[in-house]
């Protein structure tokens, strides 16, 4: 028989597995491993999404000079398919770098341009890293996309090498990422795995990371969101369907201090829409790409957790030429209490100190 949960555990349970108790973790290397991956999403509006999601789980210690040191210098941490991954996991990323690329236009647009990868990667390695600007566009077959990637071939190659493994994101810096040949970024003595030990360890690990999911979910080209059958099988009190859930997870929720949080719209925990709704009983969309006059909750909203509950949305700006995070509106999904409201209130201002600003326009509690 499946377990029961009710949905105040099955919260508790999420929330738990994503790092967002009371109980910080104790440095950026150690938050990434248990998130695996952490979203790389550069888009400011507060402060880029890798350094939200790791300030809200490590708080005011967390400083973006530090991420960028261990994936530059010390390489305990690496970049790839759009997320922040911690190095140790590199052995279960190996054999999907090696099924890459996947699609059947991808293949042959490599095949027909074999002399220009062999061109950029000897350049790469002669004078590396460098931006994809830097590299010459001799392609004998031109790139063919009805996107912003047509006709970007040096761009579009580098892309297709990092996730192929042959070419790794080196660093980055105000002209974008830096490229250069896997093996100066990647360590040499790299565990050999087979696709299924590297596909079951990869599940293994994502299912600590949610705490609970479902076995199958919305297929994600880079990184999946469903666990297949690893785990314990769930039912949760008022929801279709079943779910698995991390043993060592449950056996944990006695001991669970909740605290107040303010989310990245690309947080794990909010990523999977469906899912948010149906545990959490919360709406939310990133409304960025909407028309001014069409959003409900501003530009990057930030969503507000507060314990097991996610209780409204943040619309805030960073001004840093002023010095100041202008504080929009606080959009409360009910009525917040008077402690809600009061930990809403310094969670923002702790917001505003760790980016050395001041908050305005933030209401008295």
């Amino acid at each position: 028989m499946p377990l029961r949960l009710s949905l105040h555990d099955a919260r508790r349970l999420a929330v738990r597995a994503q790092l967002l108790t009371a109980e910080r973790p104790a440095g950026i290397v150690e938050t990434i491993d248990g998130l695996t991956v952490v979203n790389i999403e550069p888009t400011a509006a507060i402060a880029p999404s890798a350094d939200l999601i790791l300030w809200s789980r490590l708080g005011w210690p967390y400083q973006p000079a530090d991420l960028v040191r261990l994936v530059e210098e010390d390489r305990a941490v690496f970049e790839w398919g759009g997320f922040y991954r911690a190095m140790t996991d590199l052995a279960l990323i190996l054999p999907e770098m090696r099924r890459r690329p996947q699609s059947a236009q991808a293949r042959e647009w490599l095949a027909a341009n074999d002399a220009f990868r062999r061109e950029v990667v000897g350049r790469l390695r002669a004078e590396g890293p460098l931006h994809a600007a830097d590299i010459p566009d001799t392609a004998q077959v031109s790139w063919r996309s009805s996107g912003w990637t047509n006709n970007r071939n040096s761009l579009q190659l580098l892309e297709m090498l990092v996730l192929c493994g042959e070419v790794a994101v080196s660093s980055r810096d105000a002209g974008g990422r830096l490229f250069d040949v896997a093996e100066r970024v990647y360590p040499a003595d790299v565990p050999q795995l087979t696709d299924e030990e590297a596909a079951r360890e990869r599940a293994e690990r994502r299912l600590v990371s949610f705490g609970i999911v479902r076995a199958k979910g919305v297929s994600q080209p880079i990184e999946p969101i469903d666990v297949g059958e690893i785990g314990e099988e769930a039912t949760v009190d008022g929801v279709d369907g079943v779910w698995r859930v991390d043993p060592d997870g449950l056996a944990a929720l006695d001991a669970l201090p909740p605290r107040t949080a303010l989310l990245s719209p690309f947080d794990r925990l909010v990523f999977d829409r469906r899912r948010l709704e149906e545990i959490f009983g919360y709406e939310y969309l990133l409304e960025m790409y909407k028309p001014a006059a069409k959003r409900r909750w501003g530009y990057f909203a930030l969503p507000i957790l507060h314990g097991d509950r996610f209780v409204g949305k943040l619309d805030a700006k960073a001004d840093r030429k002023a010095g100041v995070l202008r504080v929009h509106a606080i959009h409360e999904d009910a009525p917040f209490t008077d402690a809600v409201r009061a930990s809403v209130h310094a969670e923002i201002r702790e917001l505003a100190r760790w980016l050395g600003v001041e908050p305005v326009g933030l209401p008295d509690a």
